[in-house]
């Protein structure tokens, strides 16, 4: 399983969206540090990523440059964010595997059910506190890569969606 999976993470569309991902959120950890309660959201492909949050694109892009040279410089710890989709997607599958599992043999009825209640509560508790460490390890080795290689920003345009911006930055590499 380890060997297929890292097989599947050199494939080079693959390796460029986990740089894509990595710079997505090295650039919003460098936006935050900058900018009070700044609010954003980030999607990224093999193309490069769109962020989505009102901030001018003069300091998106000084933002952009910093974290890629920071990256480059070696704070691979930018990569990974704790607001990362990764990490909802993990609680999700570990607390339902944990309320399924729970929730299977509870016998008939909502008494055999109930009984079982703290147990659900008990599981899901420690799916909720296990899945924290291990989303972040999920963005670390599989979704995002901290080592931007030879990845640069080719541009960045901004759009506007009715009262909602975007920055679409496209790289290479």
């Amino acid at each position: 399983m380890k060997m297929l999976l890292g097989a599947g993470l050199r494939q080079p569309s693959v390796e460029r969206m986990r740089k894509n991902h990595g710079l997505e959120h090295a650039t919003i950890h460098v936006l935050s540090e900058c900018l009070r309660r700044v609010s954003m959201a980030g999607r990224s492909d093999r193309h490069g990523f769109t962020l989505y949050g009102n901030v001018s694109t003069e300091v998106l892009t000084n933002a952009c440059e910093r974290a890629l040279k920071r990256l480059r410089s070696g704070e691979r710890g930018l990569a990974i964010h704790p607001y990362c989709g990764t990490n909802f997607v993990t609680t999700g599958v570990l607390a339902s595997v944990v309320a399924a599992l729970a929730l299977l043999g509870a016998g008939r009825g909502w008494r055999a059910s109930l009984a079982r209640l703290p147990l659900l509560i008990c599981l899901m508790t420690a799916a909720l506190i296990f899945s924290q460490p291990l989303g972040q390890v999920i963005q670390r080795d599989v979704t995002t890569s901290g080592d931007p290689g030879e990845l640069e920003i080719v541009s960045i345009k901004r759009r506007r969606l009715g009262r909602f911006t975007l920055h679409r930055v496209e790289t290479c590499g």
